[in-house]
């Protein structure tokens, strides 16, 4: 039997050896590409999947309003000046216990100020106006009484009665010529201004005593564009604020609607009449106003700047299992900062919010608060 040669048994071993260390090089490196694979999948998808905010889609009211821009003052409003000459002297407000300032609430009627002048007094002259219209009363009483019994003729009647009217209207005379020595607040409001001077003061006619201003309703005169003639009426209602207040708000309504465009500016003017019973806004603030021309209290409503504007039309994105879908929609009332989508979106749809400026459809988003 022929053998083998040992050098040749030696080279066999050595060829098989061989085969098995490169089949587990081939296994091994199968593994790392298969890892490094898995990887470069695993890197892709978090790149992809773009991270977004949303909001489910409700049902709420929506609002079609005009907003403007004005400045609120008093619907009432006085300033006081001295009609005489005389000693000035500021009265004690009887709510307080102090000389009337700035800021005090006024009734109607409380004397406020009084200016006295002795020569001034004495020419009025009051009871003796007052007694020549209580004998002149009875003179006529007694004219009246003789008439009626053929004592006097109707001359010396009617002579009586004019005496009786020329006194009546000599004491109603001295009683305004009094009223001048003092000052009467002639409405509610609150003091605004005041002459502030020492108690005896020597004043001389027109010289400003005091302001007072009832601020409980405001007016505002706005203007609106040319277009909106046709949506603005009498009676609907507006809505104020103010940056200072971005808690309160107070409401109106428009009173007057002028009939004529101006051809400078293409706009109409309207009066605005404000509640204010709060005192909270301020005459001369400058105020921002939102006209109510339309609303609906069950509709959905979305935010207006997440609106895209693309060649199929208005487009937002919801989110459904993972991933961005593109939906067109349909709108009917808006304003500033809101939509009604009449089409196009449900209820409970999971609307993307933030982060829908780079998506596309079918783009992975990952949800973020």
């Amino acid at each position: 039997m022929k053998q083998t040669a040992p050098w040749s048994r030696m080279r066999y071993k050595t060829n098989k050896g061989m085969k098995q260390l490169y089949k587990l090089l081939i296994l091994f490196t199968m593994a790392l590409t298969t890892l490094a694979c898995r990887n470069n999948n695993t890197d892709l998808q978090a790149e992809i999947a773009i991270p977004v905010s949303v909001e489910d889609v409700t049902v709420g009211p929506i609002e079609k309003f005009i907003n403007t821009t004005g400045t609120v003052y008093p619907l009432q409003e006085v300033e006081i000046k001295s009609e005489i000459s005389g000693d000035y002297t500021l009265r004690k407000n009887p709510r307080s216990g102090r000389n009337y300032t700035l800021g005090d609430l006024v009734r109607k009627g409380e004397v406020l100020i009084t200016i006295e002048d002795a020569e001034y007094r004495n020419n009025i002259k009051l009871e003796a106006q007052k007694l020549n219209l209580e004998i002149s009363k009875q003179t006529l009483e007694k004219q009246r009484s003789l008439y009626e019994k053929g004592g006097v003729s109707q001359l010396d009647l009617k002579n009586a009665e004019i005496e009786a009217v020329n006194a009546e209207y000599a004491y109603q005379s001295a009683l305004i010529q009094l009223s001048r020595m003092r000052v009467e607040a002639p409405f509610e409001g609150s003091v605004v201004d005041i002459l502030h001077n020492a108690g005896g003061a020597r004043l001389e006619p027109g010289v400003s005593l005091l302001k007072i201003m009832n601020f409980q309703k405001l007016y505002l005169d706005v203007n609106f564009p040319e277009k909106n003639l046709s949506v603005i009426e009498e009676g609907l209602p507006v809505r104020i604020t103010h940056y200072t207040l971005p808690d309160d708000t107070i409401f109106g309504k428009i009173s007057a609607i002028s009939p004529s465009i101006d051809p400078d500016t293409r706009t109409f003017k309207c009066n605005l009449v404000l509640d204010n019973p709060d005192l909270k806004f301020r005459p001369g603030m400058f105020v921002k106003a939102d006209l109510v021309i339309a609303r609906k209290d069950s509709a959905i409503v979305v935010p207006k700047d997440i609106i895209l504007s693309k060649q199929r039309g208005k487009t937002v994105y919801i989110v459904e299992r993972g991933a961005a879908r593109e939906r067109v929609i349909e709108t009917g009332l808006e304003n500033p900062y809101e939509v009604e989508v009449v089409k196009g979106l449900t209820v409970n749809d999971r609307l993307v919010v933030k982060g829908f400026e780079t998506l596309t459809d079918q783009s992975r988003v990952t949800i973020v608060k």
